[in-house]
This record gives C-alpha cells, sequence and structure tokens, in this order.
C-alpha cells in the first residue's frame, strides 16, 4: 500500500522541484523518506514486508506524507497494527486539501500544530528562518514546552533568539488556549500528560493555568535574530481548522519593507556555517 500511494503522489503536489528527466512517476523513496522523517532503508524495509510494527508517530508522518485522506490513514493505522485516533482525540494528519494549499505558499514561512502545539508540518521557509526542527527531538517539537520549559537542558525549538511585543499577552493566549483543548478533546493521554507535567514543572504555566481564562489565539508580532541576515520582525498569524483544531502559524514581514527583504533572503542565505540545521 505505501508503494502505491507512493507512486500517485507527483512530486509537484508535495512541493518538491519537477526534473524533466525522471523514471518514477510519483514519490522516490528517498523523497518520501525526506517528507516524513525517516531514513530511506526503513521505507524500503516497509514496502518489502521486513518492518511490520512502525510507531504510530511514523504512521503518523507518512500519512501525512502520502497525503492520505482520513479513510486511507485509518486503514496504514490497522496495517501497522494500531488503532486509529478515535473522536476526542487530537488529530495530527493533514487534510490533502490543506496540503495543497500549504504546498501553494512557496517560501512563505509556515507550519502546522496539532490542539496541543505539538508541530507536525514545517515548510523550507519555517526552517530558513527559525532553524530546522529536526534539531529537536520530537518529543521537545511542542510549542508550549518550548514555552514553558520544564527541563533546565531542554533544546529550544527555534535555534536562535525569538523575542515578541508583547510576551505576557503571548503566554496567557498560550494557556488559555490549551485550556480550549482540555475541552475539545478530553480523553486525549498526550494533551493531558503535556498539562500534567506543566503544571508540575513550570511555575509560570501554573499561575496562568490557575486563572482558568479560556481565549483564541491573537495576532502577535515577533523578532527574530537571524544569524545570517540580522533581526526579522515579522507578522504571526494562527489559522485554525474548525474541524481538527490544527493551526497553521504564517509569518509575513509588511510589504516593501526592509524586513520583507531579509526574510526573502532567509530562504537563500540560510544559517552560518557550524550551525544547527
Amino acid at each position: 500500500m505505501i508503494r502505491t500511494w507512493r507512486n500517485r503522489l507527483p512530486p509537484s503536489a508535495a512541493g518538491l522541484p519537477v526534473v524533466r528527466k525522471r523514471r518514477a512517476v510519483g514519490l522516490r523513496r528517498e523523497e518520501l523518506a525526506d517528507l516524513a522523517g525517516v531514513s530511506v532503508d526503513y521505507v524500503v524495509r516497509l514496502e518489502q514486508g521486513r518492518a511490520t510494527t512502525p510507531s504510530a508517530s511514523v504512521v503518523a508522518s507518512l500519512a501525512r506524507a502520502l497525503q492520505l485522506s482520513t479513510a486511507e490513514r485509518d486503514h496504514l493505522y490497522r496495517l501497522a497494527q494500531i488503532v486509529p485516533p478515535a473522536d476526542g482525540t487530537i488529530c495530527d494528519h493533514l487534510p490533502p486539501g490543506m496540503q495543497r494549499v500549504l504546498v501553494r505558499l512557496g517560501d512563505v514561512p509556515v507550519a502546522v500544530f496539532a490542539a496541543d502545539w505539538q508541530l507536525v508540518w514545517w515548510n523550507h521557509g519555517w526552517a530558513a528562518l527559525l532553524g530546522d526542527p529536526l534539531a529537536s527531538p520530537p518529543r521537545m517539537r511542542n510549542f508550549a514546552r518550548d514555552r514553558f520549559p520544564v527541563d533546565v537542558d531542554h533544546t529550544p525549538l527555534a535555534l536562535w533568539p525569538v523575542t515578541e511585543t508583547d510576551p505576557d499577552t503571548a503566554d496567557a493566549a498560550l494557556v488559555s488556549d490549551l485550556r480550549r483543548a482540555t475541552g475539545r478533546f478530553p480523553r486525549d493521554s498526550r494533551l493531558a500528560a503535556l498539562v500534567r507535567d506543566l503544571n508540575a514543572g513550570n511555575e509560570r504555566f501554573a499561575e496562568l493555568w490557575a486563572t482558568g481564562e479560556v481565549t483564541a489565539n491573537r495576532e502577535v508580532h515577533k523578532r527574530v535574530d537571524h544569524p545570517s541576515v540580522g533581526p526579522v520582525t515579522v507578522d504571526c498569524d494562527v489559522l485554525t481548522d474548525g474541524d481538527t483544531e490544527l493551526k497553521i502559524v504564517i509569518m509575513t514581514a509588511a510589504p516593501g519593507s526592509e524586513d520583507e527583504t531579509k526574510l526573502q533572503l532567509t530562504t537563500v542565505v540560510g544559517p552560518p556555517a557550524g550551525t544547527r540545521n
């Protein structure tokens, strides 16, 4: 099934460059591996039936990379002998239509977070502006864990400094959004563990959680101290999918501004040599 789904997905649909001389009609194994964040050897072993017990996170990554429908995603879970996500739990799956829209945004920095602010997808523009999230362990690719660290030696989600014009308001909005998610997904164990960990290990989070405030996300302004192009001020907008509560986070700069020029340059120059990226 993985090979069948891989063969039907053209590279252009996944945002990959189209090469004229190409034998494969769909995605190559190495392209699928790169999109899903696994090794090429593992994709080969899955297709040949030599790897039969992938983890739930790997299955979710493959489903996103292959742009499967919800029914196809559930079938993939069952083939891996894993129970598909149920109602009342957080969805990490990106619908194919959403992925097509995201690909058409080009190099505009975009990332998608689940309802518990777990990072599930990002594009080249996002990695160029903030650093590649692959540098962080999967568990730490969570904006709430990054914002309210529990471990002293935690790995930041952004690889260089990012500041906000109103950090207190941003903190309160994030905590209240998580509280809203607990009502929307009452049976999600990952969300419950996140709230429990942050309440026990971060005083600032516990203080805000105790207020009981429930609000939606607001637009925020961020300054990114990029190591190659210097400080870049961007507007951070959050679009939320009504059914899944997936959060599409888009970074833009004022049209015609110096910040817009710098933002465009980040996708060209990249980070300096030796940077974790």
